[in-house]
């Protein structure tokens, strides 16, 4: 099956396929628009701008199949939607670290999903994959097994001996683990033991797992990317989230972790995002340090 079809009774030859093609894979011949290559990125630009909608992609879906919310067809032009509303949203999500005990339901987690894929990626490779724990049970499994991993972290950075021939032949990262982290950590991992306090998850109810293909141009981009839409959609359906670096950093050292939650060997896990109904509203959004951007204008030498 070609990957992008062009219906010749419905193109009247305007070329603004052409002209919008990144990939140089769609020429006009005799008036008429053509597809000319085997294969290309998909980006869908030639039909998202074609005016005969005369352009399809099979292998794209139209709709995401959102089943808690209505879609549009739609786009909306730049500069068409309410920017200071979008800043808003943007500084209201915060990360939410109080859930109430109240499942969020699969439906949801599925949606916040599909919704994570309307991202960009690099080459439009689309190359992430999502992992849903839909239940407080799966997680506190999770959980307790990357604590056994800080066990063990924490007992390794304990050892001065350690860590001084670390520092010779391995950089400083295990000093610094012990410096900036071996007291939170032993903290959290005793409020586990004497009092079962969620120090990792805070009491939320479900998790959704970003992982990206290793040989993709940049993985880490596309999989940060789809995460800050699911963050975004997420509180707009009224759930709270966290990203939890902790379990990320156990998953990319400690292989029996990937092999829990089924990440294959050739991805790499980028974030995991916690999900909850919050327990607490809050009336401001969120401030920031202020930055002062650097502002270059570069000239041609010789």
């Amino acid at each position: 099956m070609e990957q992008v079809i062009i219906d010749k009774e419905k193109c009247i030859g305007c070329g603004v396929c052409v002209t919008i093609c990144p990939y140089r894979a769609i020429v006009l011949v005799d008036e008429t628009a053509e597809y000319i290559l085997k294969d290309c990125f998909l980006c869908g630009q030639c039909q998202a701008v074609c005016p005969e909608n005369a352009v399809l992609l099979p292998q794209l879906t139209i709709k995401l199949g959102l089943v808690t919310m209505e879609e549009g067809e739609a786009a909306i032009p730049p500069g068409k939607t309410n920017a200071a509303e979008l800043v808003t949203l943007m500084r209201s999500r915060r990360s939410c670290r109080n859930y109430r005990n109240k499942p969020v339901a699969l439906a949801v987690l599925e949606d916040l999903v599909k919704i994570g894929t309307t991202a960009p990626s690099g080459t439009n490779s689309q190359s992430w994959n999502f992992i849903i724990l839909p239940t407080m049970a799966s997680l506190q499994v999770l959980g307790g097994m990357v604590s056994g991993y800080y066990r063990k972290l924490n007992r390794l950075a304990e050892n001065p001996f350690l860590r001084f021939m670390v520092k010779i032949f391995g950089g400083d990262r295990l000093g610094r683990y012990f410096r900036r982290y071996h007291d939170s950590v032993a903290e959290a991992l005793r409020e586990w033991d004497e009092k079962g306090t969620d120090r990792l998850f805070h009491g939320a109810v479900a998790a959704i797992l970003v992982t990206g293909k290793k040989d993709a141009s940049c993985p880490a981009e596309d999989a940060l990317l789809a995460t800050q839409n699911i963050l975004l959609a997420a509180h707009a359906m009224g759930l709270g989230s966290c990203l939890v670096g902790f379990v990320v950093e156990a998953m990319r050292r400690d292989p029996k972790l990937k092999k829990l939650v089924g990440i294959a060997d050739d991805e790499e896990i980028y974030s995991v995002i916690a999900l909850g109904y919050p327990a607490v509203n809050y009336l401001r959004p969120a401030n920031r340090k202020v930055v002062v951007p650097r502002v270059l204008r570069l000239t041609e030498t010789r």
